[in-house]
């Protein structure tokens, strides 16, 4: 046992000091030369006002309230992925500047606690602390502080009426940014006391042009028409766009990005397959349809993405009357909602199949 353990202390001997002090700071030359890996979301994030795409109305009012050093309670609403949090945080930089914008910026995202107890607790004692210090560049600073609270529309009614009074008591020392993407969910008392922006989709020659220049920057190979399959997949969400490219950079290895590495990466069904159930519906066999879907759910394919696909293909499919499109569609409706409230899949899609086969099989 003992020359056992006089073995493995022999073989674990540490190099001389000096040998170790040459490795060590050849190592940490290595790592301070190598930089850290960044999601591009957050390193193509826009760093000023100016930067933000597309959301001109949203910025020329932003640009003035930052002139003067002025800020209104704000309520951004649309879309995910059109750069409601980018456009709040850019301000606030400008605003504060780099070394004030952590004591002056408070955001809480729908992944942190904020019932009624939070609004109480955390965003009040924020609100009630008083504002000092100047930044260091010499230009005016504000004599308030933001508090973000992004994914408004998941906070519970109770912690939204407890936000009200808070709103209006500190009024003099902080701003309020609510940023949600469905402004219905906001209770009416809270919307009153905000300036509403809503946030457009992008357009598809913004996204291509920004994809493009990401595209270049980190020198992937991906050709006009992969960039835009790109954009199409990504429903005017930028930043699914951006998360798409680089995972399809990634699984690549350096060669050219696809459309069919983008379809693998998004999840997206082949147009074979969703031909496929069509054909089987207007097969009129019910035997066969079963196959077809579960065939469908064995592959792993999601329920919720079919339902999407197979509703752009019911609205652009001429062979079909308004009658027959508008109980598909109706159905279409009903399965997403189960589907959101936890229904079984296989049930749901055969469940959808069978209309389809249904109004395709009327007429024969």
């Amino acid at each position: 046992m003992q020359a056992f353990l006089k073995g493995t202390s022999a073989s674990t001997k540490l190099p001389p000091t000096k040998d170790r002090g040459v490795a060590a700071s050849a190592g940490s030359s290595a790592e301070t030369k190598k930089a850290k890996p960044v999601p591009w979301v957050e390193k193509y994030r826009p760093k000023c006002v100016d930067e933000v795409a597309f959301q001109e109305e949203v910025v020329s009012v932003l640009k003035k309230s930052l002139e003067g050093a002025d800020l209104p309670n704000l309520l951004f609403y649309g879309p995910p992925g059109t750069g409601k949090t980018s456009t709040i945080l850019a301000a606030a930089r400008e605003l504060f500047g780099p070394e004030l914008f952590r004591l002056r910026v408070l955001e809480l995202n729908a992944s942190d606690e904020r019932g009624i107890q939070v609004v109480r607790e955390k965003v009040k004692n924020f609100a009630q602390l008083t504002v000092s210090g100047s930044r260091s560049d010499g230009k005016p600073c504000p004599p308030f502080k933001i508090v973000i609270l992004d994914e408004a529309d998941s906070m519970t009614s109770a912690a939204q009426a407890a936000l009200r009074r808070t709103m209006e008591k500190e009024s003099k020392t902080t701003r309020f940014c609510l940023i949600c993407n469905y402004v219905s969910r906001i209770i009416e008392p809270l919307t009153s006391r905000c300036s509403k922006f809503r946030f457009k989709p992008l357009s598809d020659k913004i996204q291509q042009q920004r994809l493009l220049d990401i595209a270049e920057k980190e020198n992937v190979i991906i050709s006009n028409e992969g960039i835009a399959y790109l954009v199409k997949v990504s429903e005017g969400d930028l930043r699914k766009a951006i998360t798409f490219l680089q995972s399809a950079t990634r699984l690549t290895g350096g060669k050219e990005v696809t459309e069919n590495v983008i379809t693998d990466i998004a999840g997206v069904i082949p147009p074979e397959t969703i031909n496929g159930i069509f054909a089987a519906c207007q097969g009129g066999s019910f035997d066969k349809l079963e196959g077809v879907v579960k065939d469908l759910i064995d592959e792993g394919h999601a329920a919720t993405q079919v339902v999407n696909q197979l509703h752009d293909v019911v609205v652009e499919n001429d062979d079909l009357s308004d009658k027959q499109k508008s109980i598909i569609t109706e159905k279409l409706a009903e399965v997403d909602k189960c589907l959101a409230d936890g229904a079984d899949e296989h049930l749901q899609l055969l469940s959808l199949c069978a209309t389809v086969m249904q109004q395709l099989t009327q007429n024969c």
